[in-house]
């Protein structure tokens, strides 16, 4: 069997060789197949190798040498290594065996390698040993310093708090290997922030270090935090972090105003909840801690001012709480405290978390209205009293200092009809016209008084005047209805009970008294009681009351009041003779025949009655078919809605002229030829113009043959508007003071016109042209043959 050998060499700082490795020591191994591998004269067994990690020698790091015994040193054996990093980091000579590293290894990188290791034959290839696997381990060198890994850090600890309060832990970290000599163990130490901080140095707490650190005269602290390896010992590495440190506020301090006396001054012409002045405590602390509450606890203003908090601002607000006089009281004193409504219990004998301030409140001059002796007045004035009656009199007076005179005027919105009026320097108001309590019981006006000089201002008061009422209505009737009476009733039977109104307000022990008038009072028909209460009946005094004799009577009574002066009116009751049954039940009040028709039967009226409604429907049915018989289907007048201008080449015979026309046809020019078009169809089929039957020649001087047969052309054609139509007039009518301006008559006449000129017109007026040019030309012929 032979062996393998390893020079094994170790480094730290500088290389040193530490000594040989032999492997004679017998050793088992199993292998692949499971069998048991005896080996000799082996050593112990070589699997851990160390590398000092970060070399930066010029030369590679020998790591070992691999030696078998079977090597006689003639290079037949071959070393061949294999692993992590085998050919790249570690290389093998694989003659000597010498294991050589060749980069720099970083151990926070990989922290060992495993690498396998075999002797084969050089030419063969052929294993002479099993493989040997071992680990070749960084060795770490304290390369990397202590880090923070969360910070900055932001804390923050109460004010006033006890030396040694926890604030806040920092942690931090080193890549070097913990196991391995003090390249990992740290130290905690305080560069920045004493003497208000500590920080102990093994566990990184940061502790307050001096007691009662105010926010109001620090609020932020800024600490610096080193962290040290090799356990804090010269040559080690360090890190440091910053902490932000924020003291937060706490209630320890007590409100407090900037001045002890406060003076403000406030006008007498202000209202009520007007703002007089503002203060404000001062309290450094924040939040609710800083909140002060304000209030008033004393002054001799007390009940004339008031204070209320500004929600934004926290400053108290002094206001009006009522209307001050210079005149009365010219200064006021209040006195005001203000606290904290939020008390730490921490903090309680630092106290009291209060604080007063007096207030000086001056009251100045304003020149201010008048000012009326009432509030309100109230006067009487009887009605129908004479114009220039005395109603009251209304004072004010000026309470300024100056004392000016008053003015005095009725405002006329408040007056419209203007009843009264107001003497202008002494307030004396007295009536203008008589009043009326039954129109109006009550006036209601206001009365303005106004400085004289000054700023004329002006106050106003309200004046009531009641209208005092004097009897001067008479009583009347207290309904008007008419009394019913059967005319079966019984003397002595009372119809009707009567009572009176007055318009006048009734006095005590007032009442009204009824009478007949004189001139009914003997009448044998009715009678009246008075009953001595405001009331009286009616009494019938016959019987055999008769409508057909007299169905109304009317009594005629007299009403009197007791009033001063007395007042009397006579009012006429209206008593109507009605129909009754046996159980003097209205049947009927109206006038009826006396003597009706006996002897029919309910049968009968009903027949009749039928009878009458059975004519009354042939009636209708006759003027609803006459109606619609009424409704022509041609166009009417009423219906026409259309313009018409209609031409007529004839001229009427003057004022005497009766036969020329009629008005139908010009209502209707449809109609005059007896040809109406319907308005409700239009024509089918289209017809030629028939020919004219014995139409003239072109040549034919007749005018009037010609228009008549246009005429019964355009009446026998359907597809001719309905109201495109001629009429001709032939008789012109006599007695014209006009005279004739028809040119219809000038062909036989001896006419000296030249209608040469309608041949160059067009063939529009070819037939005015044939019409009269050759006319003229006949008659010219005819009388050159006479004169010849």
């Amino acid at each position: 069997m032979c062996g393998l050998y390893i020079y094994k060499y170790m480094y730290i700082g500088v290389f040193v060789f530490v000594g040989h490795l032999s492997l004679h020591r017998h050793k088992q191994k199993v292998g692949k197949e499971g069998q048991v591998l005896h080996r000799s004269k082996r050593g112990w067994v070589w699997n851990q190798f160390f590398v000092i990690e970060e070399y930066t020698g010029p030369d590679p790091v020998l790591v070992g040498r691999l030696h078998s015994d079977v090597d006689s040193g003639d290079g037949n054996i071959k070393y061949i290594l294999s692993g992590e990093g085998a050919g790249t980091i570690f290389v093998i000579d694989d003659k000597t065996g010498n294991i050589h590293a060749t980069k720099t290894l970083d151990r926070e990188e990989q922290a060992q390698y495993t690498l396998t290791a075999q002797a084969v034959a050089r030419d063969t290839n052929k294993p002479l040993e099993p493989p040997s696997e071992f680990i070749v381990k960084v060795q770490d060198i304290n390369d990397n310093p202590p880090e923070f890994p969360h910070g900055p850090y932001y804390a923050r600890v109460p004010e006033m708090s006890n030396v040694g309060t926890s604030v806040l832990q920092v942690t931090a970290t080193d890549a070097d290997d913990p196991t391995y000599g003090n390249s990992a163990r740290l130290v905690y130490s305080i560069l920045q922030g004493q003497p208000y901080f500590s920080v102990e140095p093994q566990t990184g707490i940061i502790r307050t270090a001096l007691p009662n650190m105010d926010r109001e005269a620090r609020q932020e602290y800024d600490v610096v935090i080193q962290a040290k390896d090799m356990g804090g010992h010269m040559g080690g590495l360090s890190g440091t972090t910053e902490v932000k440190i924020t003291l937060t506020d706490v209630n320890d301090n007590p409100p407090k105003f900037p001045q002890s006396v406060y003076s403000m001054s406030v006008s007498e012409d202000k209202v009520a909840g007007e703002e007089v002045g503002r203060l404000k405590a001062k309290d450094p602390d924040l939040g609710d801690n800083g909140l002060v509450n304000y209030r008033l606890i004393d002054g001799d203003g007390i009940n004339m001012f008031e204070l209320t908090t500004d929600s934004e601002t926290r400053e108290a607000v002094i206001k009006l709480k009522k209307m001050v006089d210079f005149e009365t009281k010219r200064s006021y004193t209040l006195k005001v405290e203000g606290s904290n409504p939020h008390i730490d219990p921490q903090f309680l004998a630092w106290g009291p978390y209060k604080d007063e301030a007096t207030i000086k409140i001056s009251v100045e001059d304003a020149d201010e209205p008048p000012v009326f002796i009432a509030s309100s007045y109230t006067f009487e004035v009887e009605e129908n009293a004479p114009p220039g009656t005395p109603v009251g009199r209304v004072h004010a007076k000026d309470t300024d200092v100056a004392n000016n005179p008053v003015r005095y005027m009725i405002p006329r919105y408040t007056d419209v009809e203007q009843f009264f009026s107001i003497n202008a320097e002494d307030g004396m108001i007295t009536t203008t016209k008589p009043l009326d309590r039954e129109t109006q019981p009550w006036h209601n006006i206001s009365v303005s008084a106004t400085e004289i000089g000054g700023h004329h201002q002006d106050t106003k008061v309200r004046v009531n005047i009641k209208v005092k009422d004097v009897n001067d209505n008479p009583p009347e009737f207290a309904t008007n209805n008419e009394v019913l009476m059967c005319e079966t009733v019984a003397p002595g039977k009372v119809i009707e009970t009567l009572s009176a109104v007055d318009k006048d307000e009734m006095a005590y022990r007032q009442h009204f008294t009824f009478n007949l008038a004189p001139e009914v009072a003997h009448n044998h028909n009715f009678s009246l009681k008075d009953n001595r209460d405001s009331t009286a009946s009616i009494y019938v005094l016959r019987k055999g009351f008769s409508r057909l004799t007299q169905d109304v009577y009317y009594l005629p009574i007299e009403i009197n009041d007791n009033g001063i002066p007395a007042m009397s009116s006579t009012n006429t009751l209206t008593i109507r003779v009605c129909s009754c049954d046996s159980k003097d039940t209205i049947l009927s009040c109206n006038v009826e025949p006396y003597v009706l028709p006996a002897g029919l039967s309910t049968g009968a009226l009903i027949a009749i009655l039928a009878c009458i409604v059975i004519l009354l429907a042939i009636v209708v049915l006759f003027v609803a078919l006459r109606r619609q018989k009424k409704e022509p289907l041609i166009v009417f007048e009423e219906e026409d809605i259309r313009e018409n201008i209609i031409t007529y080449d004839d001229e009427g015979g003057g004022e005497e002229d009766t036969e020329a026309f009629d008005i139908a046809t010009l209502q209707n020019p449809d109609g005059a030829n007896g040809f109406l078009p319907r308005k409700d169809i239009k024509p089918e089929l289209q017809y030629p113009i028939r020919p004219g039957i014995g139409r003239p020649a072109a040549n034919s001087v007749d005018v009037d043959d010609f228009i008549k047969t246009r005429i019964a052309e355009a009446d026998s054609d359907p597809t001719a508007p309905p109201y495109d139509s001629i009429q001709i007039y032939g008789y012109e009518g006599r007695g014209s003071l006009a005279g004739s301006l028809s040119s219809l008559e000038s062909v036989t006449t001896e006419s000296d016109l030249d209608y040469d000129y309608l041949q160059s017109w067009g063939p529009r007026f070819k037939k005015l042209a044939d019409l009269y040019g050759t006319k003229d030309c006949s008659i010219n012929d005819a009388d050159d043959g006479e004169d010849s």
